[in-house]
């Protein structure tokens, strides 16, 4: 066996309490007369040697350790868990798009047919319930009406001019109470069985945009013959404005499931194509592979190679996986 003591080339190897990290590997020799990564035989096992009581070159084979002091564990942010049941939340991403809240919208038309003497108000005004928006000229009586909306909102649409003769066909203006929008999300096939309402869907307009978070109220009873894909509703609070009808919305749809052995997926690495997760062994961690069963955004079933109770770093474990690559370098010279 051999030890090597490496100053790992880290962001974070130069601050105090980093000295060293010592990486054991299981090849017989110095290193285990010294006591560096050694483990007892297992039951029913026998250690075979020479007449000097040592193993046999190629009889003697151990996944590696890495050795760190709490110092060491705390200056590079590296935290321990124990592994055990959890919830896989599996995420699934739905295209989408804002739009106003169909129960709080309204289709002003005129009362009688005329012509527009006056329009008062225009696109993006903010209006009241009760107050004027135009002022139409009533082709029967020749007197003037108002025309005015019945709820507080935004004009999101205007198709009237001063001048312009109206009837009960035009659709003078279009009023949206915008504090509350819809959220509608294309459901492909594949993802149907996932999707209830009561499923909670994290939204995101754009890249670093906010982030909101709401429940699927309504589902669309059909398949879109165009589209194959069902909508699925959510109605955001919007009192901010922060989501403007007509944005490209992507619904992050959280599916979660128990899992009897669960562990977060940022402790997770791949060695030698293989995933493993570290394990704090009594002789420091060791690189254990594992099963991997349904991985989603924050947690990850083991199926097997770790078992409820253990110890495993899940923080900063690419920092143990870089060491123990430096060591296996070194190793091999």
């Amino acid at each position: 066996m051999m030890s090597t003591n490496l100053v790992p080339r880290t962001p974070w190897a130069g601050r105090a309490g980093v000295a060293v990290l010592v990486v054991a590997f299981g090849c017989g020799g110095a290193a285990r007369d010294a006591g560096v990564g050694e483990r007892p035989p297992a039951a029913g096992e026998e250690a075979h040697g020479d007449e000097h009581g040592h193993e046999g070159e190629g009889e003697h084979h151990e996944e590696p350790v890495v050795r760190l002091t709490p110092e060491q564990l705390q200056a590079a942010g590296i935290t321990v868990e124990t592994a055990g049941p959890g919830r896989i939340d599996i995420a699934v991403e739905l295209p989408g798009e804002v739009r106003p809240n169909g129960e709080r919208l309204a289709h002003i038309t005129p009362r009688f047919p005329g012509i527009a003497r006056e329009v008062r108000k225009s696109i993006g005004d903010t209006v009241r319930s009760g107050e004027v928006l135009a002022v139409i000229e009533s082709s029967e009586s020749l007197s003037s009406y108002d025309l005015k909306t019945l709820i507080d909102g935004t004009v999101l649409e205007r198709h009237i001019t001063p001048g312009e003769a109206v009837d009960r066909e035009t659709q003078a203006f279009v009023i949206a109470d915008l504090s509350t929008v819809w959220v509608e999300l294309s459901v492909y096939q594949k993802d149907l069985p996932r999707v209830r309402v009561g499923s909670r869907v994290r939204l995101q307009a754009a890249h670093d945009a906010p982030e909101a978070e709401g429940d699927v109220s309504y589902l669309t009873p059909s398949v879109d013959e165009a589209t194959r894909t069902v909508t699925a509703r959510v109605v955001l609070p919007n009192s901010a404005d922060t989501w403007r009808p007509g944005m490209f919305v992507v619904g992050r749809l959280l599916d979660e499931s128990e899992a009897a052995v669960a562990v977060r997926t940022t402790a997770l690495q791949t060695v030698e194509q293989r995933p493993v997760v570290f394990v704090e062994e009594e002789e420091g961690f060791e690189p254990r592979p594992v099963l991997l069963g349904r991985v989603g955004e924050s947690h990850a079933e083991i199926v097997s190679g770790l078992a409820a109770g253990e110890r495993y770093v899940a923080a900063n474990s690419f920092l143990l996986k870089a060491e123990l690559g430096k060591g296996s370098a070194e190793h091999a010279h």
